[in-house]
């Protein structure tokens, strides 16, 4: 059984989170959208530089819609571009990873299915500043990244 809660009916605004939650992950902002179950949901904000290296999540399929802005993804072993209103679907189990290599901030909506431990993850990264943190972190909660240098043009 779950200890996750049932999803509560609402809305929750642009660049705001459930209650108030935002994260700051490696310059990245997150904002906390929704968690039950079945899925997890965050709005992100990257600045210009900021990424997420190569990594799996083994037992969760992953989202991204594109609000503004031009991603650079790594999946399944492709480099790929998604803008605005492109729905990108990275299947559990493939590598993935993206990028903003542009001059302007990249939003999106990402959700994982199921929820799993994501939620408590980024609980955890909040604020932390040591790449070697968040990825031990990561590996406890279902994240698992790969070696640096394993993926071409990272």
């Amino acid at each position: 059984m779950s200890d996750i809660e049932p999803l509560p009916a609402g809305i929750t605004r642009a660049g705001e989170g459930v209650d108030g939650t935002a994260w700051n992950v490696l310059g990245h902002t997150y904002w906390f959208k929704a968690n039950c179950d079945s899925a997890f949901s965050f709005e992100t904000y990257d600045p210009p530089g900021t990424f997420v290296p190569p990594h799996i999540h083994p037992t969760q399929d992953e989202f991204i819609y594109v609000l503004e802005g031009t991603f650079d993804l790594y999946l399944d072993g492709q480099w790929l571009q998604a803008t605005a209103g492109d729905l990108v679907c990275m299947p559990k189990g493939k590598p993935h990873a993206y990028y903003n290599r542009t001059d302007t901030p990249n939003r999106a909506i990402f959700w994982v299915s199921p929820a799993r431990r994501l939620k408590e993850l980024f609980d955890q990264l909040h604020d932390l500043t040591d790449p070697e943190e968040v990825v031990r972190r990561s590996v406890a909660c279902e994240v698992d990244f790969l070696p640096p240098g394993s993926v071409p043009g990272a």
